[in-house]
């Protein structure tokens, strides 16, 4: 990075939160600061939930997955414009009518208040662990990279979140997501023309799609009935619908989003919105990552995208052992490059999976050195696509999306969190009757408590496989249950709250047993924890308090 960029990142990150700021000058009232005001229309809330949702490990992680394994992580989504339109029909409506702030007040009004502090729990429990996520995420690729202090990039990014959420509550998360999203746009859309136009001049775009199938990167749907496969088109359907079902309908981050809605019909067209437009989005995030494959294709990539561990591991005294690997990658690199037009598929593939094994062995040397984290190298394939072959300018924007992505998701984040917290226990449990103004500082307090606690999560972070992943398979484990208690009250009213706080605890106790002794794909724990749910509760209410009934 030159000075150029670092002026396009410094003037992108700062410039959205000031007049975010300026816009939300003034004293609110609690409804205000948790809801936001009239002026918050459907396209705003469209953005802001898509905002949401589009974390930074979207744009870091996802092209890589695209990069290793082609465009099948798009499965992932097949389910989320059916959970859209389910929680527009169901959810919107019930929220809007009873004007709660949080969804587990809901909870409360028909169960109880244990029932309501226990999905508050375990929102606030997956929710404060993946905001450490969201924040480590970028930094710790970005201060591996660029050279950064990982701890000042982590308190920089959460420091200037927490900052502008606390001041300007619901609305200026609001505001401030419908500008970085655009910003997101802008940047990726450039990152695909130029990976696009890098492509050798006498390769058609047509053309460069027939290569990148026939090199095993465009398969987007699989129709295995194997559980054990992790993306496929039925737990994408299944999975993912309940996944995106219970991320939309029950976690307060989505929910606070579109309650800032001025009526039923805006938060509907907000959501419908992403319904529309969120998996050809993430198609084409994985569309660019197949692009950037191909790219490497003709200009060669390094063995080792995480080039800072590498170094380190040549420094530990590997660097023989690495240098022989580093020639073996080069020649099957020429050999691949010269076959690329006119060999067939099986021998393109037989190279890939050559240079794939020697990037395996690499990663082997710089494990048993002690040089690589666990991270996934994936993760570093488009930040090193960004930094090597974009210009300069533009390289400072695709750094200000990774920011913009990191400062979106967490704002929400922090602000769902310090909300819940403020109005599911503080206030019932601690203030019950205290003025308004009490309770709007008490939230920001408690939305600066968890921005401390985001950052000693991220602090202390240490990733166990891709990132993206990582964030999918956190919240698949909590999900479940808390879509569970919501259904239930929707659905089954002869239950009653006892019931359904035990069958929750129980169903959420068998999701993370299962987790740890069976290999199925993350998305079924979604299905499986939401069935628990309800079927633990219907049980429960039939026989250990079926007196509690008639009470």
């Amino acid at each position: 990075m030159n000075r150029l960029d670092y002026v396009v990142l410094i003037a992108t990150i700062l410039a959205i939160p000031l007049y975010g700021l300026w816009r939300t000058r003034g004293r609110e009232t609690l409804g205000h600061y948790l809801k936001g005001d009239q002026s918050i229309r459907w396209g705003t809330i469209g953005l802001s939930v898509l905002a949401t949702q589009a974390g930074p490990i979207t744009f870091l992680s996802m092209p890589g997955q695209a990069y290793e394994s082609g465009i099948g992580f798009i499965q992932n989504y097949f389910g989320q414009p059916f959970a859209l339109i389910t929680v527009c029909a169901i959810f919107v409506p019930i929220f809007q009518r009873l004007k709660v702030y949080t969804a587990y007040e809901y909870l409360g009004q028909r169960f109880d208040q244990k029932t309501r502090l226990l999905g508050a729990f375990l929102f606030l429990i997956q929710r404060g662990l993946a905001a450490g996520i969201t924040i480590y995420a970028p930094a710790i690729i970005l201060s591996a990279l660029l050279g950064w202090h990982l701890n000042l990039t982590i308190w920089l990014a959460g420091g200037l979140v927490i900052a502008y959420t606390a001041v300007g509550g619901t609305k200026i998360v609001s505001i401030t997501q419908r500008y970085q999203i655009l910003i997101i746009f802008i940047g990726m859309a450039l990152a695909f023309g130029i990976a696009v136009h890098r492509l050798p001049a006498n390769l058609s775009f047509g053309n460069t799609l027939s290569l990148a199938g026939k090199m095993g990167k465009l398969q987007a749907v699989d129709f295995s009935l194997n559980p054990d496969k992790r993306y496929t088109f039925w737990s994408g359907i299944f999975g993912g619908f309940f996944l995106a079902l219970s991320y939309f309908g029950a976690d307060q981050s989505q929910v606070q989003r579109y309650l800032a809605g001025a009526s039923v019909t805006a938060s509907r067209f907000g959501l419908l919105f992403n319904a529309v437009v969120k998996v050809p989005m993430q198609f084409l995030i994985l569309l660019l990552g197949a692009m950037i494959f191909l790219f490497y294709q003709f200009e060669k990539p390094p063995i080792y995208f995480n080039q800072p561990a590498y170094e380190r591991a040549v420094a530990l005294g590997h660097g023989s052992e690495l240098t022989q690997l580093q020639s073996e990658f080069d020649e099957v690199f020429a050999r691949k490059r010269a076959a690329l037009i006119s060999a067939s598929s099986d021998k393109l593939l037989k190279l890939d999976a050559e240079a794939r094994s020697i990037r395996d062995q690499t990663k082997t040397i710089l494990e048993r050195a002690g040089a690589s984290p666990k991270s996934n190298d994936a993760d570093y394939v488009f930040i090193t696509f960004v930094l090597q072959h974009l210009p300069h300018g533009v390289v400072g924007l695709l750094i200000a999306v990774i920011f913009c992505a990191t400062m979106s998701a967490t704002a929400a984040t922090l602000n769902a969190l310090g909300s819940a917290t403020a109005v599911d226990f503080y206030r019932p449990l601690i203030r019950p009757n205290a003025p308004d103004h009490h309770y709007v500082v008490a939230t920001q307090l408690l939305t600066i408590a968890w921005g401390l606690v985001a950052i000693g999560v991220a602090t202390f972070a240490n990733l166990v496989e891709n990132l993206i992943q990582a964030g999918n398979i956190l919240g698949s484990i909590f999900y479940g249950s808390i879509l569970g208690l919501f259904l239930v009250a929707f659905f089954l009213r002869s239950v009653r709250g006892s019931a359904v706080f035990f069958a929750a605890l129980l169903a959420q106790m068998l999701v993370l047993v299962l987790f740890w002794t069976l290999s199925i794909s993350y998305l079924w724990y979604n299905l499986i924890g939401c069935v628990a749910v309800l079927l633990f509760s219907v049980i429960l209410q039939r026989t250990v308090f079926l007196e509690a009934v008639g009470a």
